[in-house]
């Protein structure tokens, strides 16, 4: 796993896998579109559940996004290592998306269950906490013209995110929110019903591979743009 830090055989080893990952995805959110659409409807909020089918796979991938995004900074800032600093940078842009996908069917799923598009209740508040760590992540690297010293301060900022993760995850348990408790992942199985079972845990494999298709997609592109500069400041040397 360490070996594949090496620039060339991650280029080697990912150059198979990316395509495969790209049909995966795709099929699975096909799939998954038909089993949401096949899905009855729920005794109290009718067709408005299938909301759940975008929502949760959004949030939690836009979460795993985040840890990523920080886990690949600690690297970066700590053993310097361009790999992952390609990586937490390549992990932002999806990973924001991700979240902004979360919070726009939340609260389009908010308005007929809660009356309300928005409330500053601890999940919802976090999850926007989370978006802007993102957009600052991004904003940050942007606003330095110089390469490193815009890593360096993007991966601080991307560490100090990581903080947010858990209030996010148990948010719900810590305080008294109007968002409902976690239902798919905790302990003592998922109180999902199990005719809305199939669709939901499709469409969470099929954010995930898609997830992974543009996170090495990214990353790649990265390796690829380095490369371009660092020949273009040997042809300057040289010229």
């Amino acid at each position: 796993m360490f070996g594949l830090a090496n620039p060339d055989r991650f280029m080697r080893f990912t150059g198979p896998i990316v395509p495969v990952l790209w049909v995966l995805a795709l099929g699975g959110l096909a799939v998954g579109t038909a089993l949401s659409f096949a899905a009855p409807q729920d005794y109290q909020q009718g067709d408005t559940v299938r909301i759940m089918f975008i929502h949760i796979p959004a949030a939690i991938w836009g979460l795993a996004a985040y840890g990523a995004l920080g886990v690949s900074s600690f690297f970066a800032l700590v053993f310097r290592h361009a790999l992952a600093d390609a990586a937490a940078r390549a992990a932002a842009l999806p990973g924001a998306a991700l979240t902004a996908l979360a919070l726009i069917t939340g609260s389009l799923w908010g308005k007929p269950m809660w009356g309300t598009w928005w409330v500053w209740d601890a999940r919802l508040t976090s999850v926007l906490v989370l978006f802007l760590f993102y957009i600052g992540y991004m904003a940050l690297r942007a606003s330095i013209d110089d390469e490193q010293k815009a890593s360096k301060a993007a991966a601080v900022l991307g560490m100090v995110g990581l903080i947010n993760l858990p209030i996010v995850k148990f948010s719900v348990d810590w305080w008294n929110t109007l968002h409902q408790p976690a239902s798919l992942i905790r302990s003592g199985g998922t109180s999902i019903d199990p005719a809305f079972l199939p669709a939901t845990l499709t469409m969470l494999a099929a954010y995930g591979l898609l997830f992974g298709a543009l996170w090495l997609t990214a990353i790649r592109t990265q390796v690829r743009r380095r490369r371009v500069i660092a020949l273009r400041a040997r042809a300057a040397l040289n010229a």
